[in-house]
């Protein structure tokens, strides 16, 4: 962006309005010590192990603190999503710095760009243009990115580009969906990706009573990818979809155990079943208090 098209930041921050202007100035004053405390972690006399991490070591770290984030976020424990949301930011933060010591760039540059880029892919927000709705809202923006990559001559191979290799399957199941889906290549509804469901269930029944390993495994793939479709088209996030079903399944397991004890392993199926039923039916407040 040139300098005759910078908008101007402090402009738009004031039009946001009056009423967010205490919790604004807050946030900026809890940031500003966020930054002093991890600026002195690098100090010459800061702490050993920070001034000893570099930007390839602390990439890792950054992912492990997303990954935490979301499973705070899939836990449902606002005061988890809090925590890890700050370990997240604090080695963004400790990341720039580095590279900022080491001359490569800084936080000014990485806070300027997004900014830059947030207000350039927002025409319906900061230009003259509208969005009426979140499908208007996407379109607008993938047009402003489009034309930021024609611009550039780095419009990519495919519109598939651009998902990152270490995204979970399913999140990854959910982005490359989604930008399938930008291209017009997508069922109307969830009713179309449920259906595909079926079909790849029925062909996973079929290849597993073939006794056909590969092919197993080749409809199960695509099993996993219609129910991450059918996440997408009814708006959730798969990950967090499964993240919650597992948790869903340790409680009522834990209430399994809780029940048979040390005959779990003796116990036999119909057993078992009643008490896991028993355990799903409590937890949606249909059952009993105790377990029989």
């Amino acid at each position: 962006m040139s300098a005759e098209q910078a908008p101007d930041f402090s402009a738009i921050a004031r039009a946001q309005g009056a009423a967010r202007a205490a919790p604004e100035r807050e946030a900026i004053a809890r940031l500003i010590d966020l930054l002093g405390v991890v600026w002195r972690l690098r100090d010459e006399d800061g702490c050993p192990w920070d001034r000893a991490q570099s930007v390839d070591s602390m990439a890792l770290n950054l992912l492990e603190e997303a990954a935490e984030t979301h499973e705070a976020v899939a836990a449902g424990d606002d005061a988890a999503v809090c925590e890890e949301l700050g370990d997240t930011l604090m080695n963004i933060l400790l990341i720039a710095r580095i590279a900022e010591q080491e001359g490569r760039f800084g936080l000014a540059q990485v806070a300027a760009g997004i900014a830059e880029k947030l207000v350039r892919r927002h025409p319906h927000v900061f230009g003259g243009q509208r969005a009426g709705n979140v499908d208007e809202a996407l379109a607008s923006w993938n047009a402003a990115k489009d034309r930021e990559q024609a611009d550039k001559k780095q419009r990519r191979a495919s519109a598939l580009d651009g998902v990152p290799e270490a995204l979970p399957a399913l999140a990854a199941a959910l982005r490359v969906g989604q930008k399938a889906a930008a291209t017009g290549f997508d069922w109307p509804d969830a009713r179309g990706a449920l259906a595909k469901l079926d079909e790849e269930v029925a062909e996973l029944r079929q290849a597993v009573a073939l006794g056909d390993a590969r092919k197993v495994e080749e409809e199960l793939g695509d099993v996993l990818w219609a129910a991450a479709s059918v996440a997408r088209k009814e708006g959730l996030d798969p990950e967090l979809v499964l993240k919650r079903g597992i948790a869903r399944f340790r409680r009522r397991f834990a209430a399994l155990e809780a029940a048979l004890g040390a005959r779990l392993g003796q116990a036999p199926l119909e057993e078992l079943e009643r008490a896991w039923f028993a355990a799903a039916a409590r937890e949606r407040g249909e059952g009993p208090a105790a377990l029989p």
